[in-house]
Order: structure tokens, then C-alpha cells, then sequence
């Protein structure tokens, strides 16, 4: 098989973007997945990144990559054909803000991500293949990521937010679609090869903020309650058991400040995210 690009991941959220967009421009994408896809405008090859070596990879000039990093670095060598001339590669910011977790678990998962960033780097220098590292900032996706979209889904559950302190954070949500367009749009830049840049969304807000237009996106008043510090672990560890993955940490993190210089992506490929103005059909937050 023979196409222009790949699409590890395309059927998640941003995966799915990039293969709409590029169908959208005239092109025929291939997309990798583990289950069987039937989207219009993309051609469907199965596999599992875990067996590489089972799949039967096309010739493409590009690669897209918004699955794991550490999967794609061990199957690098395996995946790469004479043609193929650019990585794109989504990490996350969170290896440069998350680093110092007070959650081991957290922190050493950060860690092996970072590790895994730098192995698909050498890796395609090793084998003379340009790449580029996109890390965005809070991806969502109305009704479809596990970021806005879950706290859209407890403010409807609950008709309240309760937020660690002051929540004075400041925060740059970015939507899932930005990030596709920056990565089509690096892929086709010489400026941007062989580079990492920060994904930061439109608006630079505090996490209060944010919470409010959450709000606002799913129809309901504010209803932001403060809580000190020392109650909000307290009231986490009871609830943890209804709201699986709300770990105490987050409310610590409301406080700090998570930024990003968009400079660097904005010079070399034109990056422009949009405001964060989430918008939810009611349908999006009936599946809990």
C-alpha cells in the first residue's frame, strides 16, 4: 500500500482530526488501529504498535503519531520505509509541569514518557528520518476527551464545582482540532523539523475560569465552591471511590501555573488556536 501519510492513533481525538483534514485537502490518509474502522477518506490498515512487526507497514512519506511514544520508538526501525521523510509526534506538556508530582506513580510515568520522547528523536536521527514533537497543553473535545469533557460531566452530575483554594492557576486548554491543523501544517514547514514545540490553546485563563466557562458551555450557572486546601484532600479520598482518576493532586495543581510560549509554533507553521469557549450537546454528557 502506498500513501502519502500514516496515522498511528487515528482513531482517537486528535488522530481522527488530522485524517479529516487531510481528506478534506485532497488526500487519502492510512490509518493504523487496533480494531476495525469504517471512516470515509481514510484507508484502514489493522494492528497492534505492541507487535510490530505482524503488520505489514505502507510506504508514506509522513508519519503521525498520537499514540503512545514509547510504543513508536520500539517499532521505529521496523516501521520505516526508504520514503519516509517526517515523524510527527504528540507528547504532552505535562512532562515539563508534572515532573515534581507528589504522586510517584504520576512522576515516574512523566519520566519514562520524557524517555520515550527522546528515544523516537534518536531514533529517527539514526536513521536520517526528520521529526517533529508537537507537546499541547489540555486537549479537549466536546463530549469526547477525558479532560473538559469529564468536568463537564461532574458539574452536571453534582450542579457545583468544588475547587481546590482560589483556583488562580492559570491555564491554556487547547481543542483537539487546533492541534491537528498544527500538525498537518508542520509536516508540511522545513522550519519546523527536528524541533519541540509547546501546543498552548488561545487563551491564557485561570483554572476558575475555566470552570466557569465549562459552565457556561453546558447551559448552567456558575456554581464554583472554594475549598480549603486541607478539606479538599479530605473530601477526594471519600469520594475517590465514585470518581475514579480525580486524584487529590489536581486540587493542589489549581494553584499553579501551567503556560506555554506559543511564539515558536506560531513563527515557523502559522499556529492560531482558538479561544476556549467550549460548547456540550446535552446527548455528549449523558454517558457516564
Amino acid at each position: 500500500m502506498r500513501g502519502n501519510s500514516l496515522i498511528i492513533g487515528a482513531s482517537g481525538i486528535v488522530g481522527s482530526r488530522i485524517a479529516r483534514r487531510l481528506s478534506a485537502a485532497g488526500k487519502r490518509p492510512i490509518g493504523l488501529s487496533r480494531e476495525d474502522q469504517r471512516e470515509a477518506g481514510v484507508d484502514w490498515i489493522k494492528g497492534d504498535l505492541l507487535s510490530p512487526q505482524s503488520i505489514t507497514w505502507p510506504d508514506v512519506d509522513v508519519v503521525y503519531c498520537t499514540a503512545s511514544a514509547r510504543l513508536l520508538a520500539d517499532a521505529l526501525s521496523i516501521l520505516a520505509r526508504p520514503s519516509l521523510k517526517r515523524v510527527i509526534l504528540f507528547t504532552t506538556t505535562s512532562i515539563s509541569t508534572k515532573v515534581d508530582s507528589a504522586d510517584p506513580e504520576e512522576a515516574a510515568d512523566l519520566t519514562t514518557y520524557e524517555k520515550a520522547e527522546r528515544d523516537v528523536i534518536e531514533g529517527c536521527g539514526r536513521l536520517g528520518i526528520g521529526w517533529t514533537v508537537l507537546r499541547p497543553t489540555l486537549i479537549y473535545d466536546e463530549g469526547k476527551d477525558v479532560n473538559v469533557t469529564r468536568i463537564a460531566r461532574l458539574i452536571s452530575k453534582l450542579g457545583f464545582f468544588p475547587l481546590c483554594g482560589r483556583g488562580r492557576g492559570l491555564r491554556q486548554p487547547v481543542h483537539a482540532e487546533d492541534c491537528a491543523i498544527a500538525a498537518v501544517c508542520a509536516a508540511a514547514t522545513g522550519a519546523a523539523e527536528n524541533k519541540i514545540y509547546d501546543l498552548p490553546g488561545g487563551d491564557t485563563i485561570t483554572y476558575r475560569e475555566m470552570i466557569g466557562r465549562i459552565f457556561d458551555g453546558i447551559n448552567r450557572t456558575r456554581r464554583i465552591i472554594p475549598i480549603p486546601p486541607l478539606l479538599w484532600v479530605m473530601a477526594f479520598q471519600i469520594m475517590r471511590s465514585r470518581f475514579p482518576g480525580i486524584k487529590p493532586e489536581m486540587g493542589k495543581r489549581m494553584a499553579k501555573d501551567m503556560i506555554f510560549d506559543q511564539t515558536p509554533a506560531r513563527s515557523d507553521f502559522g499556529w492560531s488556536p482558538r479561544s476556549f469557549r467550549p460548547s456540550f450537546p446535552l446527548l455528549n454528557l449523558k454517558r457516564q
